[in-house]
């Protein structure tokens, strides 16, 4: 299901302009011939290969299943689902920059609880995810999406680790009626809130077990960093963003510097823990 709306079938349908009239239509059909000739085509707004171009940016970012991995693989035994705080973020704001870091990071959080959640925890989170991406301009069909994940969750259909690979493919996914209403920033800034909780928990992790000869191997990813910089401090962004957006990009830029260093020790693990909480702890 979700599957079928993985990044880069997202980027196809879009590019493609999704409801434009094909030239095959039914001969027999003249009123739906004269309705379509009558309407102009639905444009996309980006060009396909810059949408390519994004995806494969996108797709550089791990997503919190693959933080998890990786902490296991770098040999720590910490659950970033315990670490988990047990929030309830609201999405009624005006601010849309903000409302996607906070989708972002609601995202990371049903990710990795899906296996101890309880299923009004689940519920919950789900709901604030479908208002926040009907906010930034997301169409039926991901709602359609989060409406079926719902309902399947309060029928109990499905094991938790259906729900997992599903949860994990939704916080990448691009859908094709994304409508683009706020920018092209969308997207990055929620892969920057999951990106932004999943960092914290890794810290906070590796902090717990006092593994920081990890902390490079799991932190330095100066590439991501830059990617959220460019949409954080895009151009033709307000010229004074609201608080939490704000401190995000101080933040970005603390990380920047930090992890830019050849080895990253105690000292650094604990100012990317504090700068990371700093935002998290204002939405």
């Amino acid at each position: 299901m979700i599957a079928t709306w993985t990044l880069f079938l997202g980027l196809a349908s879009v590019g493609c302009g999704g409801d434009a009239p094909t030239a095959d239509a039914p001969n027999g059909d003249a009123s739906a011939t004269s309705s379509e000739a009558s309407t102009p085509p639905k444009i996309a707004k980006f060009d396909p290969a810059m949408l390519k171009g994004e995806a494969l940016k996108i797709a550089l970012v791990p997503s919190p299943a693959e933080m998890q991995k990786a902490l296991v693989n770098a040999g720590l035994t910490a659950q970033l689902a315990d670490m988990v705080k047990n929030r309830d973020i609201a999405m009624d704001i005006e601010n849309k920059d903000q409302i996607a870091v906070r989708t972002g990071v609601i995202l990371a959080d049903l990710v990795l609880t899906v296996k101890s959640a309880s299923k009004e925890d689940q519920l919950r989170q789900l709901r604030r995810i479908k208002e926040g991406m009907k906010s930034l301009g997301a169409g039926d069909d991901v709602q359609k999406t989060l409406d079926d994940l719902l309902g399947r969750i309060e029928s109990d259909a499905g094991s938790r680790e259906d729900l997992l690979k599903e949860f994990d493919e939704l916080s990448g996914v691009l859908v094709p009626d994304l409508t683009y209403e706020a920018g092209e920033w969308v997207i990055p800034l929620i892969k920057a809130g999951s990106w932004l909780e999943g960092a914290h928990l890794v810290a906070g992790a590796i902090k717990e077990e006092g593994k920081f000869e990890e902390a490079g191997k799991l932190l330095r990813q100066p590439h991501v960093i830059d990617y959220f910089i460019e949409y954080v401090d895009r151009e033709g962004s307000e010229k004074a963003p609201d608080a939490v957006i704000a401190k995000l990009k101080e933040t970005l830029a603390t990380l920047k510097e930090v992890t830019g260093k050849s080895v990253i020790e105690e000292e650094d693990v604990n100012t990317i823990h504090s700068a990371t909480a700093a935002v998290l702890t204002m939405l």
